[in-house]
């Protein structure tokens, strides 16, 4: 049911700015962005533009305690331009609630629905990363990807959600698929 919320709040709201549909784009041949505080992105069908998470800190280095996550698209689609999300994407689909459980450690919860919890946490390396469960092993959440093929503007066909990472305490990559 999370996977099938997710997947429908993020794509419905997405095809409202997104680009004229294209051919299906393999999913590895998908831009991947560089952010230099990209903490996670989310990529779907019908085109390239993508989603980033990314470290909301001051030009100190001092992390935004109060929106510590800045989201925003990055429209290949439309050369490559930065553009925030509006207010529907950020209230309903692609935003975050955010809660603080203790120094430099956050819960995380998509606005779409908030059953699906990852970790805003300061690693012992000095950096924060996102932790999400990626197959029962706790993993640093890099991507997430939604296979969509026909449906309607509603109702897409969803074929899978694929979320990739890697292990916390091994770095070897995770990769879990669902089938909504």
């Amino acid at each position: 049911m999370l996977v099938l919320v997710l997947v429908l709040a993020f794509i419905s709201l997405a095809r409202l700015q997104a680009a004229p549909a294209s051919p299906e784009i393999p999913q590895d041949t998908l831009p991947v962005p560089k952010v230099k505080n990209m903490l996670y992105y989310v990529q779907r069908d019908p085109n390239a533009n993508t989603v980033v998470y990314e470290l909301n800190q001051s030009a100190k280095g001092v992390l935004n305690e109060e929106e510590p996550v800045h989201v925003f698209w990055i429209r290949y689609a439309e050369g490559g331009e930065r553009k925030e999300l509006n207010y529907v994407q950020k209230k309903f689909a692609y935003g975050l609630n955010t809660k603080k459980l203790a120094k430099d450690n956050y819960e995380l919860k998509f606005v779409c629905y908030n059953k699906l919890a990852l970790h805003l946490r300061k690693a012992k390396d000095g950096n924060y990363h996102v932790y999400a469960k990626i197959n029962g092993q706790e993993a640093v959440l890099e991507r997430v990807f939604v296979r969509v093929e026909g449906g309607t503007f509603w109702v897409p066909n969803v074929l899978y959600v694929e979320l990739r990472g890697k292990n916390a305490a091994t770095g070897k990559p995770v990769t879990e698929r669902f089938k909504p």
